[in-house]
């Protein structure tokens, strides 16, 4: 929690929801396929990446991910050596390069999210949210999807 925010408050609770789902993340990546041993930025790559069927631009990976271009570059090549994703010539503009999952990542992917979907799932179905805060919950993830 950020010094001088109280725990109570609508910021100290999104701030102990956002550590909870960096935790819960953490076992996903840890226990859902425990020998890829992503680490968050490969993770982030791989969300942002999977997104659309296209992939997506290397430049719009690092932006997305907050890491240089020559580090995202690394990264990617990372994953495309472990066979998670492709890298080719952008259809649109052959001076950039762009990202796709391959069968093997987008499993992955999918494997993944769906272990930490289950998770909150269980977590939510534990404390029997009403209908009025579901809904909140949703707006107030809308407004932060605007920040990605």
């Amino acid at each position: 929690m950020l010094p001088g925010m109280a725990r109570s408050s609508p910021a100290g609770h999104l701030e102990r929801l956002i550590g909870a789902g960096v935790a819960i993340t953490t076992r996903a990546l840890a226990e859902a396929r425990p020998a890829l041993d992503l680490t968050f930025p490969q993770w982030r790559a791989m969300l942002v990446v999977g997104e659309r069927p296209e992939g997506a631009r290397v430049g719009e990976v690092a932006a997305r991910v907050g890491v240089t271009l020559p580090a995202t570059s690394r990264l990617l090549r990372r994953l495309a050596a472990r066979g998670l994703l492709e890298i080719t010539a952008d259809e649109q503009d052959r001076r950039a390069s762009r990202a796709r999952l391959t069968a093997a990542g987008s499993q992955a992917r999918d494997a993944i999210l769906a272990y930490r979907r289950r998770r909150i799932e269980d977590t939510l179905q534990r404390t029997a949210l009403s209908a009025a805060a579901a809904a909140e919950l949703g707006r107030l993830a809308d407004a932060f999807d605007a920040h990605r």
